[in-house]
């Protein structure tokens, strides 16, 4: 009996020894799995967080796997810290966030629409076959829609629209055809203007090797990056006299050269265009309307850049 006994005790010893040594050895390799790898102030990014991220990033561009691992992770990880910054900066600002009405429902539509699915149910089943959590993505661009919204309240007296001139483009051309363009964009950034050469050619290399989309997304400073810098439609007349006559030749698949801009440099490819004729009758209120928000839109962005290149050189990047 008393042999029995002793059994039993060593047994019971060895399995709770076995179930510990196991927990232990799954503590190890979840730590040596999910390690920070990035502080941004006391904000922390971890393997796991950029893991996912890659997989958010390749669910709206799934372009992006075609560029190789290294690269991928880079890209992510550079995500993470614009996201983190851009919150830090928000929270100075802002109790609580909260996007304006309406907003982050159609910038979703507008993302699942670019990917060619037709509804926020189809959205949310692709989102889950990704492995990525909708409302992770819904966060994204709350934190987004409110940035821009700290952007107009800091910047708005800043921004200058000629709605006068405005008003006589349209009436000018109101019987024209109109061109309507789909472009895509990547704004880019030098430290010196010596740079810009060699800044161009690395860019214009990932270009023609693995297309304008990975490009964006391993070199654009602009919101647009993550689904590889494309642009909605836009009427030709709403842009400046200088990109409308950097783009007015080029074919359809083809790019520009840099053209200088506010905050840095951009390069525009024409992904399509179509002629629209303009002879139905204009409601004239409407159209100046929206070339405003245009414009608008257009120096908000600008102002952007600026504000987070700003913001950034006052936060603390650690990467281990």
């Amino acid at each position: 009996m008393n042999q029995v006994y002793i059994k039993d005790k060593i047994f019971k010893k060895i399995f709770y020894l076995g179930i510990f040594f196991l927990l232990t050895l799954v503590n190890i390799c979840y730590s040596i799995e999910n390690k920070i790898l990035v502080k941004v102030n006391n904000e922390i990014i971890t393997s796991i967080d950029i893991e996912n991220e890659t997989k958010y990033l390749i669910a709206l561009n799934p372009s992006i796997e075609n560029l190789i691992k290294d690269k991928i992770f880079i890209i992510s990880k550079k995500s993470l810290i614009k996201e983190k910054i851009k919150r830090i900066e928000i929270n100075k600002n802002y109790i609580k966030i909260e996007p304006p009405e309406n907003y982050v429902d159609t910038v979703i539509q507008n993302i699942y629409q670019n990917i060619g699915l037709k509804s926020l149910d189809n959205f949310k089943k692709y989102l889950e076959i990704k492995g990525v959590n909708y409302e992770i993505v819904k966060k994204k661009i709350e934190i987004e829609a409110v940035w821009n919204q700290l952007i107009f309240t800091k910047f708005s007296e800043k921004i200058k629209i000629d709605k006068e001139k405005i008003k006589n483009s349209i009436l000018k051309n109101k019987n024209k055809k109109i061109k309507s363009l789909l472009m895509s964009e990547i704004i880019f950034e030098i430290k010196n203007l010596s740079d810009l050469d060699s800044k161009y050619l690395e860019i214009k290399k990932i270009i023609d090797s693995k297309g304008f989309d990975n490009a964006a997304l391993s070199f654009s400073i602009s919101n647009t990056a993550q689904i590889g810098g494309r642009l909605n439609w836009i009427n030709e007349n709403s842009l400046n006299k200088n990109l409308k006559k950097k783009i007015q030749d080029l074919e359809i698949g083809k790019y520009t050269g840099p053209i200088s801009v506010s905050g840095g440099f951009l390069i525009l490819q024409l992904n399509e265009e179509k002629n629209i004729k303009n002879d139905k009758k204009i409601d004239l209120k409407i159209e100046v309307n929206k070339k405003i928000r245009l414009e608008t839109n257009k120096q908000l962005n600008q102002l952007s850049t600026l504000h987070f290149n700003k913001v950034k050189k006052d936060i603390q990047i650690y990467e281990f």
